[in-house]
């Protein structure tokens, strides 16, 4: 057998192989349906009652709390409470006076689908609403003072009248016990999704009292747009003290049984989704305490955080803040907190996955070239380049390797005559030759084994990352993160009826451009050698660009886009390698003889 035939071949089968088990094990994610998220139905178990709020700390305990009880239930007219809008470049919504409530959040930047007239996202919603999904922040009472004399989760605070939080124009709530404690409540929000939330607590009446801050975000059943796909995380996350931890919706722990942690240094907990994520930051995160559980009653998915109780002497004041993430993870945004704003590993919120040492690196040069260049598409097709270019050395020593080996062809010949049936003699003979002509018969396998793990983090980056949600790159591709929306059903748009379904059986057979122009590259990537004499290899490598081009025709587009530039590219640096080794590859003549019909038997 031809030895660079049998490294291409086994090189190639290896990649399949694993490209079929990623395949089964993570096929790419059914589309969404075309619904925002406050517009989807939930089913009878997953209905919750307008009265039903998220459970609250009921007592201050000891220095981090130890109890949490049912809050009670939110009054019949709670949808009617009155409401102080925000407004910020990136956030429109508003606040609730009942409870002080943040539940009620659109991101101005996103809209759900393609379309220009499309809803813009919506990513906090109010109790009464289908998957209603809110921030709250209270007091919990310590011993010797009466829940009702903190302000609860449907306590109605007073706010200046016509209010609009913005980021330039804080909106500050108050409530008075009547019993002499004073509760001020004052929300800052930034031209980003950061809010800055300071409680404070005057004491003005003749005895101490002992109070525990706390922040608490809740969502009332899974999200309506949930991917459920293995890859993806998509829960609750924290870091506590440098240490990531993910829970997904089937893992959370029923209320009482959960594991509640308590920070030496820092740490935030939230809720993360496919590309939007609520985040709470406790200012004073010692001695803080994260609470991650499940209401199985209620269908209520919560995480608290329960900063250090405090007790405030008649005649003075204490203030804590806690800083609320809500929006999109947009890297730049994520980074810039983390880096500027001492958010500590806030990057993780992003699932980089097993192969973060790649995936992070590897996003990191991409956006880069995107903000350079000012297109994905093409920035993709840069990050090709910079990665073939990386890989160049092996790959020369690769390709020279083969091209000595072709020249070797003949004398490898005369060795299997003189060694007849002995297979040993064969053996020896052979990787002596090797040994003295200094070629590694398996350095042809070496480039494409490295393509692997690289494709498989640009798959994991281009589907993680919002980024790549709608972005375009030329014609009818508007939007990378997702498959190539022509047919060749209706010749790509050229016959006057749609294309079958995204996701749909059809679709995976009547493939679209790209994964068309996938195969072809493929294809002639292959006709730099001549086809191998073994019938059953010339049968695999026939088939093996087809068999990729269906494989990977429901992948994003901006996939398929990589692959396509990392074939070109691939077969330009061996043609060019093995032309200045003395061996001039026959592309046309192998491409005819492709085509040659195969003599009959009795024509032998």
């Amino acid at each position: 057998m031809d030895e660079q035939n049998k490294n291409l071949l086994m090189a190639t089968g290896l990649s399949l192989l694993v490209i079929v088990i990623w395949f089964a094990l993570f096929p790419p994610p059914e589309p969404p349906e075309n619904t925002t998220q406050t517009g989807e139905t939930t089913t009878e178990s997953e209905t919750v009652p307008a009265g039903d709020t998220a459970l609250v700390p009921q007592s201050a305990g000891t220095t981090t709390g130890e109890e949490t009880a049912t809050a009670p239930e939110a009054e019949p007219d709670a949808d009617e409470a009155p409401r102080v809008d925000i407004d910020t470049p990136t956030l429109q919504g508003s606040v609730s006076l009942r409870g002080g409530r943040i539940d009620d959040l659109l991101l101005k930047k996103y809209r759900e689908t393609l379309e220009p007239d499309a809803p813009i996202v919506t990513l906090l919603s109010p109790i009464g609403s289908d998957h209603a999904y809110y921030a709250l922040f209270g007091w919990a009472p310590g011993s010797g003072l009466s829940p009702d004399l903190v302000p609860g989760a449907n306590t109605i605070w007073s706010a200046v009248p016509d209010a609009t939080l913005t980021p330039e124009t804080p909106l500050v709530l108050t409530w008075d016990n009547g019993a002499g404690l004073t509760f001020r409540r004052e929300m800052q929000v930034d031209d980003r999704s950061m809010f800055t939330i300071t409680q404070s607590v005057q004491n003005t009446g003749g005895t101490a009292a002992t109070v525990a801050p706390y922040g608490i975000l809740a969502r009332h059943g899974e999200p309506g747009d949930l991917k459920n796909f293995f890859i993806l995380h998509e829960g609750a996350i924290s870091i506590t003290d440098g240490e990531l931890v993910e829970t997904d919706y089937d893992d959370f722990e029923a209320f009482g049984a959960q594991q509640d942690v308590t920070l030496a240094e820092s740490g935030w907990t939230g809720f993360t989704d496919h590309y939007w994520m609520t985040a709470l930051i406790p200012g004073q995160a010692e001695g803080a305490q994260f609470s991650t559980f499940q209401d199985p009653a209620r269908n209520i998915y919560q995480t608290n955080i329960k900063q250090r109780t405090a007790t405030v002497e008649p005649g003075q004041e204490l203030a804590v803040t806690t800083r609320l993430f809500a929006g999109a993870k947009e890297w730049d945004t994520i980074r810039s907190y983390q880096n500027e704003e001492g958010v500590e590993k806030f990057l993780d919120s992003i699932d980089w996955g097993w192969f973060f040492f790649l995936t992070k690196p590897i996003f990191a040069v991409l956006h880069w070239l995107n903000v350079l260049i000012g297109n994905m598409g093409w920035a993709i097709i840069a990050l090709t380049f910079i990665i073939k270019l990386v890989l160049l050395p092996l790959a020369y020593k690769s390709y020279v390797s083969m091209a000595k080996m072709k020249e070797l062809q003949p004398e490898m010949e005369k060795i299997k005559e003189r060694a007849g049936d002995d297979r040993q003699k064969l053996q020896q003979e052979v990787m002596a030759l090797y040994k003295k002509e200094k070629v590694n018969p398996a350095s042809g396998c070496l480039p494409i084994l490295l393509q692997i793990p690289i494709f498989f983090s640009l798959y994991k980056v281009i589907f993680v990352t919002l980024e790549l949600r709608h972005a375009p790159w030329i014609g009818w591709i508007k939007d990378l993160s997702a498959p190539d929306p022509s047919s060749i059903y209706n010749l790509w748009g050229l016959l006057p009826w749609t294309g079958p379904e995204p996701g749909s059986l059809l679709a995976l057979i009547f493939i679209g451009i790209l994964p068309l122009l996938l195969g072809i590259s493929m294809w002639l990537q292959q006709k730099l050698n001549p086809a191998p004499t073994d019938p059953t290899q010339k049968m695999i490598f026939a088939w093996m660009p087809w068999v990729f081009m269906f494989m990977l025709g429901s992948f994003a587009s901006g996939l398929v886009v990589y692959w396509i530039a990392n074939n070109v590219i691939t077969f330009s640096q061996q043609y060019l390698i093995m032309r200045s080794q003395g061996y001039k590859p026959d592309v046309f003549g192998n491409i005819l003889e492709s085509f040659k019909k195969k003599p009959k038997p009795e024509d032998k």
